[in-house]
């Protein structure tokens, strides 16, 4: 199935480029444009896109803002369920950390080859969060230990996980994917989806990377 894309920035070159790279690529599409955050909250409603490929930076309404009021339509019934990829331009970015923290599904840096960018669209469609170990981990675990922050819920919630289930999030928070987890458990790769879905449940996030910034926030894993 062909997976449909809104490219959110303010600077024209910018939504060109990434439009043109993304339609030569197979199995994707894109099917709209927006300039700032308040177009592109109106363009998921209308165009109900797969994955927002989304700037922070912009003026009307900035990037995390829309990705709060995307995230939370997505959960009206019948509402468009669109994933959120955050694209920006410096890697340790705090407004990409609270994005996360809103339910962005991960996020890419905008000098990403096109296969990156191809590959990202299609790991956050699939329900998957791009967490990279390589720059992900690290915008999160800097930010866990730089900024006073609200937690998503009562750190009480991990004393509600089984032993494997905090073990499965604790390598989820090290960017760790479902079948590396599996490997490194030596269990089948579907038994640690069952344990994700089990970890979001309990602890009433989103996706993988709020679990993964749960696990940071609440010291489960500490920055290293």
């Amino acid at each position: 199935m062909t997976i449909r894309v809104l490219i959110v920035d303010d600077q024209m070159m910018v939504r060109e480029g990434f439009s043109v790279l993304l339609n030569a690529m197979e199995g994707i599409e894109v099917v709209g444009e927006a300039v700032d955050g308040r177009q592109a909250v109106a363009q998921v409603a209308a165009l109900r896109p797969d994955v927002v490929l989304m700037d922070i930076r912009m003026p009307e309404m900035n990037g995390l803002e829309a990705t709060r009021e995307i995230v939370a339509a997505s959960a009206t019934p019948g509402a468009a369920d669109a994933k959120v990829l955050v694209l920006t331009t410096f890697d340790l970015d705090e407004y990409v950390y609270q994005a996360l923290r809103a339910g962005a599904s991960g996020f890419l840096l905008k000098d990403a080859s096109a296969r990156q960018l191809a590959d990202g669209v299609r790991v956050v469609a699939a329900g998957e969060a791009l967490l990279a170990p390589s720059v992900t981990k690290r915008l999160i675990a800097e930010f866990s230990k730089l900024s006073e922050v609200r937690r998503f819920t009562d750190p009480a919630g991990v004393g509600e996980l089984t032993d494997r289930e905090t073990e499965v999030l604790v390598l989820i928070a090290q960017g760790l994917s479902n079948a590396e987890i599996a490997d490194r458990l030596v269990v089948a790769e579907s038994t640690i989806k069952t344990h994700v879905s089990r970890i979001l449940v309990k602890l009433g996030l989103r996706d993988r990377t709020q679990a993964a910034v749960f696990a940071y926030e609440t010291r489960l894993v500490t920055p290293s």
